[in-house]
């Protein structure tokens, strides 16, 4: 049997949902008005409404994924390799395409059609976001902590 994976604390874990969904409306909100032609405050408005859905995702995700990772491999979410990186990235940005989707065809009264691309052109932006966000914060905060102990 393998040892339980070493996780984030709960206050880690928050701190890095917040870190990363102010850098990503930060960074992409801008390039989403420019490229929608929708207005500036109701395009800020839905990426906020769209981070905090993201933040819940978030939480959920990389707990899980950092779980199961670590029950598989042995090793922490820190010292993750790039290819299991890629595939946490995708994985994340996928289930949050699939949850925003509706809500950015409600909020902007774009087509279905409209809203999957600017879902999909998000998705690929908050993609590679995260895999650098992740990769960085990973460096800058290890999970030094033993398990069962927070910081």
């Amino acid at each position: 049997m393998t040892a339980p994976p070493r996780l984030r604390s709960l206050p880690d874990r928050l701190r890095q949902i917040a870190l990363f969904e102010v850098g990503g409306l930060v960074l992409i909100t801008p390039p989403y008005i420019w490229l929608t032609g929708q207005p500036g405050g109701e395009s800020l408005a839905l990426m906020a409404a769209l981070a905090l859905l993201a933040s819940l995702w978030n939480g959920v995700y990389n707990t899980a994924f950092d779980w199961i990772e670590g029950r598989l491999t042995g090793r922490p979410a820190d010292l993750r390799p790039w290819l299991a990186r890629t595939l946490h990235a995708t994985g994340f940005e996928l289930g949050i395409l699939l949850m925003g989707l509706p809500l950015i065809v409600w909020w902007t009264g774009m087509s279905w059609r409209a809203a999957l691309i600017a879902d999909i052109g998000l998705a690929v932006a908050y993609v590679a976001y995260a895999f650098v966000f992740n990769l960085a914060y990973d460096k800058i905060f290890p999970i030094t902590q033993p398990v069962g102990e927070s910081r």
